[in-house]
């Protein structure tokens, strides 16, 4: 076998690898929102995915790995191992110039996350009685919190951001507006619209980010 062939076949087992996972992601997503996670098996989800179970562990190892590998893809939109800062979202908050306009750009950003990601929020917080889940949903809050702060530093080199208002002040005051709990309460409980909701806090963060 040539060299470019030794190439294209590993080329092509890992392009397999790579759909076999999203598929059982996808189907454990399902079964986590619709059942739960503590009631979901790992043999319902290689039936969903339609794969061995055997096939399910060689790929995650465990029901918590599926769960936070789901998480991650949700959140992101896909399963490209991307950090914030290569995000297309964020590439245009550095380059526009107006801080408010930036600002907007990273509410409706985040609301457009929060809104994909809640149903399976909901099914992790359902599950946080157990010590796996609920570990993943704190370090899910700790990550969003420093991705938070990255944009918030951005924000602040921007002209006419507040004299006075601190990174981590300001950091606080996104995070609690932009939260799966926000989005329960005024979505999900109340029936606003994800665009009222962008509109909203771009409004009000607005205004005590860019006074002026």
């Amino acid at each position: 076998m040539t060299t470019g062939s030794r190439t294209r076949k590993r080329e092509g087992q890992a392009r397999r690898a790579r759909a076999t996972r999203q598929r059982i992601v996808t189907a454990a997503t399902t079964l986590f929102v619709r059942d739960g996670y503590l009631q979901t098996t790992m043999a319902d989800i290689a039936r969903e995915a339609g794969v061995a179970v055997q096939t399910l562990y060689l790929a995650f190892g465990s029901k918590v790995a599926v769960l936070a590998a789901a998480v991650d893809i949700t959140i992101a939109g896909d399963d490209e191992p991307s950090p914030v800062i290569e995000r297309e979202w964020y590439r245009r908050l550095q380059d526009e110039p107006d801080g408010r306009r930036a600002l907007g750009v990273f509410v409706d950003a985040a609301t457009e996350i929060i809104g994909r990601f809640y149903p399976l929020y909901a099914a992790v917080r359902a599950a946080a009685t157990d010590p796996e889940p609920a570990e993943l949903l704190h370090s899910n809050k700790r990550m969003r919190f420093t991705t938070f702060e990255v944009v918030v530093t951005e924000l602040t080199t921007k002209a006419g951001f507040a004299d006075g208002l601190g990174v981590r002040r300001a950091t606080e005051m996104l995070y609690a507006l932009l939260s799966e709990e926000t989005y329960g309460l005024l979505v999900a409980e109340h029936g606003w619209t994800v665009p009222d909701w962008s509109a909203w806090v771009h409004r009000h963060v607005g205004a005590e980010f860019y006074p002026g």
